[in-house]
This record gives structure tokens, sequence and C-alpha cells, in this order.
């Protein structure tokens, strides 16, 4: 086993297994882990490039009394290792990571048969890789496009099921290219990095296949205040672990 850290999120209601050197989850694992609602008892859950495992696991979390059912999809091995490790560890047995490149489904995980499927999708595709391999693979895309990336998210939804994503603000268009025709009832929640910033960073988008309803630009959140610490929303979310529609 690669060499790992054992960290917390969530204010230590979360243990997660990271690799020393390569990727680690970020705040916005966290965040877009908050956006889910409208969850019914045995919900199913995808996490298209699962990664360290940050989103399901805080999704677990934070909606344990629903008792969700997680599948997480991640290219690198070690990463759905140490997910596995994690999802023990911190006692979700109906978490599961597996490993798995997207253009290549098991037979047991079809298209349209999940409730919900949410994705922290790499996020460059001209930026020059990272020199780690882990890192590199993480946030720049291979072969897979971001606008075929959110097709095949919009594909693993069962009919009205719902999709939510975090991307950089300046891919907001092609995420809303990939969604027309395919899904409504659009949601936009831009992050800005601190306050009096009046452009976001980062964006999280909210959809439902075969919804026709138009799209809705929501208050964002702030992330920092001027001191650098959290503001009150961002420290109830990334510290309480609670919704982003509980405030």
């Amino acid at each position: 086993m690669q060499d790992c850290s054992h960290d917390y999120l969530l204010n230590k209601q979360v243990s997660i297994f990271q690799p020393l050197n390569g990727y680690r989850a970020s705040t916005d694992a966290v965040f877009l882990a908050s956006v889910p609602a409208k969850i019914k008892s045995g919900d199913s859950f995808l996490d298209i490039g699962s990664g360290t495992g940050a989103i399901s696991l805080c999704l677990a979390a934070r909606l344990q009394e629903y008792a969700p059912r997680i599948t997480g999809l991640e290219l690198q091995p070690e990463l759905v290792e140490l997910s596995n490790r994690s999802a023990e560890a911190n006692g979700f047995a109906r978490v599961n990571f597996r490993h798995c490149n997207i253009k290549e489904l098991p037979a047991d995980i079809p298209f349209c048969s999940f409730d919900h499927v949410i994705s922290n999708p790499p996020y460059a595709e001209e930026d020059m890789p990272s020199p780690n391999p882990g890192k590199a693979l993480a946030h720049n895309h291979q072969d897979f496009t971001l606008k075929e990336w959110v097709k095949f998210a919009i594909k693993m939804l069962k009919p009205r099921g719902r999709f939510y994503m975090i991307n950089r603000a300046a891919a907001l268009a092609d995420i809303l290219a990939a969604l027309h025709g395919i899904a409504g009832e659009i949601c936009i929640i831009p992050l800005f990095s601190k306050t009096g910033q009046t452009e976001a960073k980062r964006v999280i988008v909210t959809a439902r296949k075969d919804s026709r309803t138009g799209t809705t630009l929501l208050r964002g959140i702030t992330v920092h205040n001027p001191d650098g610490t959290h503001t009150p929303e961002a420290f109830r979310i990334l510290r309480e672990g609670q919704g982003f529609f509980d405030r």
C-alpha cells in the first residue's frame, strides 16, 4: 500500500486516508456534498471520478438518516483502495468504491440506474499537467472532454434523477451546453473565494434529467473572510456538516 496520511473532514466527523504524494481532497468536495437535497430513504448515488472518496464519505455522514447507497467510480486503483479503507473506518457499509474506466463500465453498473449522480471532474483540458502522475490524472482530462463527462453522468441517472457537479466558473458554458435538451431545473451556485470578490472562481451546477424547467442562479457561497477565516456559512458546511439548503 502506498504511503498515506490519516486525515479528517467535517470537524472529525469523517476519517479519510489520502496519499502523501498525490491527489488529496479539497474543500470543493465538501461543498459539493452539501448540495444534494430532496433525498428519499435508500436513494442510490453514483460518484464519478471519486478520487479519495471525500464526496461520498461526506454524503454518507450528512445523509445517514436516509441510508443512501453510494458507489464511487475511480480510475486510479490506489485511490480506490484508500477510499474503501476510509469507508470501512467510518462504518459506512453502504459506500463502495470501484476501480473503473468510465468508458468501460462493468456489466453490474448499467445506464439509467442511479437516483443521483455527483462529480468533481478534472478541471483542465489545456493546462500543463502536474509532474505528479496521480495529480495529473485527477486534474487534467485525458481522452474524455467535460461535455462527454456531463453527458455520461446524465446517462447514468434514472428518469427524473438529479445531477450535481462542481467545476471552474469558466467551464459553465460547456456544462450548460452539455445539459441542453437532456436536463432542466438547472441551478447555478457560485463559489466566491473571499468577501468582496465579485467574480466566482468555481460554480456548482445541479440539474434534473428529462426536466424542461428553466435555469436559476442562486445566491452563492463566500468561503473566506478578509482575515482568511471561514465565513459563518462556509463554517457551517465545512465544519458542522450542514447542507447548503439548510441555511
